[in-house]
């Protein structure tokens, strides 16, 4: 049985004030009016669903996702088309990757009829915060914590919340592509084998801030996660996925258990294929990385997520090492795929898959 929510309307930003915000927002400071929450305990399953103005979480200070770190998101994006209707990219894809990073975690896992209800209810309410401009977005993020008061039994919490905001969001590059740089780690992991890497959870991310920092020391915009035992095979860089093109040919690393299995590298190697470039999930060692780069048999590589798509990387940095592919510039495949996917998301291009789903 779907969950029945309660509608409380928020006071509405001023549209002339809600046109300045969306203009050209900050990426993730600017929020819109309202904001989903639905409720679980043990007892009641999933309860007390509502829309309810941005605000505010009443957490109490021995809520355990404070003390022992339950807690999971998502990341998706709404668009307004040129007909005016609003539309989300593989939102049922969302909500089956949040189920299965609850089960990870030990969280209950929501139905994907009520993630979806609760998307359509949040975006179609505050449909005027969708902006119009071409390659706006509004990014949606689901999120779920650990809310019960306790700091005693070390277990999972018996009581969470569900909780979507949304946030209207300007271009990723101001002024075009833009090709970015990536650092090695090999002083630091993300992931390990029988980890949390495939789950969308929250440790994973705070346990990047230190290797980040250090690739912008180094002078980088990203950096790039090896594998935790010989720290020689790529798992992912930053928060995104990673695509090696060597011609026509597309290798991506596998899915291990250590890297997240974006919604965008999925699509990605759909779109691909049928376009007629074969695709190979396997492995990419840092000496083939580099020596391939050298050769010229590496012609592109690209990085791909909700928030960038797909962005080129043009140089990698290590200890002692640096390489350069290409010419610097986005590639063929690269822009081609990049275009093909923009193009279904904004209705430019036929939708033969079932990825667009309509709200309003």
């Amino acid at each position: 049985m779907s969950l029945e929510f309660s509608v409380r309307p928020a006071e509405r930003v001023p549209d002339r004030e809600r046109a300045r915000l969306v203009k050209d927002p900050p990426f993730g400071q600017v929020f819109t009016d309202h904001m989903i929450t639905i409720r679980w305990d043990a007892e009641r399953g999933w309860h007390d669903a509502r829309l309810e103005p941005y605000g505010p979480l009443p957490l109490a200070p021995s809520a355990q996702v404070f003390h022992y770190g339950q807690a999971i998101f998502e990341g998706l994006k709404a668009y307004r088309r040129p007909d005016g209707s609003v539309v989300a990219f593989r939102p049922d894809a969302n909500a089956r990757r949040l189920n299965r990073s609850a089960a990870r975690i030990a969280m209950p896992a929501l139905p994907e009829e009520d993630f979806l209800a609760a998307l359509e209810l949040l975006v179609g309410t505050d449909r005027d915060w969708v902006p119009e401009h071409p390659g706006h977005s509004l990014y949606v993020r689901p999120f779920m914590v650990a809310t019960e008061p306790s700091l005693g039994v070390y277990r999972p919490s018996g009581r969470y919340l569900f909780v979507i905001i949304a946030a209207p969001a300007g271009s990723y590059f101001k002024g075009g592509v833009k090709p970015v740089s990536a650092w090695l780690s090999t002083e630091y992991v993300r992931a390990a084998p029988g980890g949390t890497g495939e789950a969308k959870f929250g440790g994973n991310y705070a346990g990047t801030f230190l290797a980040q920092r250090q690739a912008a020391e180094q002078g980088c915009d990203q950096v790039v996660w090896l594998d935790a035992g010989e720290r020689r095979w790529v798992d992912e860089m930053g928060t995104c996925n990673l695509f090696f093109v060597y011609g026509s040919r597309l290798v991506t690393p596998a899915l291990t258990g250590t890297l997240l299995p974006g919604v965008t590298r999925d699509s990605v190697i759909t779109l691909a294929r049928d376009l007629g470039y074969p695709v190979e999930e396997g492995r990419v060692s840092v000496p083939d990385w580099r020596a391939d780069a050298a050769s010229g048999a590496l012609t592109e590589v690209f990085s791909c997520a909700t928030s960038s798509l797909l962005t080129p990387v043009d140089r990698v940095k290590g200890r002692d090492v640096e390489w350069t592919i290409g010419d610097g510039s986005p590639g063929p495949v690269t822009t081609r795929l990049r275009e093909e996917l923009t193009g279904i998301q904004l209705g430019e291009r036929p939708d033969p898959y079932g990825w667009v789903h309509k709200i309003t």
